[in-house]
């Protein structure tokens, strides 16, 4: 199992409402597995289809982080039906590395969802792992943790954002510069020749 480059924010494709999955087949079965793979990997607790640059309504979780095989679980167009209780606890995201900040969850929730399969699930979680879920199907709908954030937490977060963006752009300017050497390296070592 190929283990998926993990999209980092800013880019786009964490801030799209992801569409309904409607074909359940191999390729979908395929990315799940990967997404779980990359999910131990990293280490995380969840990853949802577009941290991965898919925009479709998936989503795994395993709160036991690799260490009990029936902790996974595969969501495939979840979303919350009811939701009870609340709980301010720290939170992190693969797509925003080296930044947690206290969010505001509820300590239960019942989810509606369908398997890899298209069969209908429905699951109940507490505590972290309605956590957990709740962070996962914010992101299929293009929010991220930090959009929770109020007062002094928030203004923190988005001056963490800010430096964030800053360096993906000089890394991605980085890149196009090698990348426009490179040919021209190619060119005066066959002219040298």
């Amino acid at each position: 199992m190929p283990l998926l480059p993990i999209r980092l924010f800013p880019d786009p494709v964490l801030r799209v409402e992801c569409p309904e999955v409607t074909v359940f087949d191999d390729d979908l079965r395929q990315l799940a597995k990967d997404m779980v793979a990359t999910m131990h990997a990293a280490p995380g607790v969840g990853l949802a289809a577009p941290q991965v640059g898919v925009s479709t309504r998936l989503a795994v979780v395993d709160v036991s982080g690799g260490e009990d095989a029936s902790a996974i679980h595969v969501l495939v167009n979840p979303r919350i039906v009811e939701a009870s209780g609340e709980e301010l606890d720290s939170e992190g995201c693969l797509s925003i590395p080296d930044f947690t900040e206290r969010v505001k969850r509820p300590t239960q929730i019942q989810v509606h969802a369908q398997a890899l399969d298209g069969s209908s699930v429905e699951l109940e979680a507490a505590d972290f792992f309605a956590r957990a879920i709740c962070h996962e199907i914010d992101h299929l709908d293009g929010v991220l943790f930090v959009d929770h954030l109020r007062g002094l937490r928030r203004e923190r977060a988005r001056r963490f954002l800010k430096r964030m963006s800053r360096l993906q752009q000089a890394q991605e300017q980085a890149r196009e510069q090698n990348r426009e050497r490179a040919p021209q390296s190619q060119t005066d070592a066959a002219a040298g020749a």
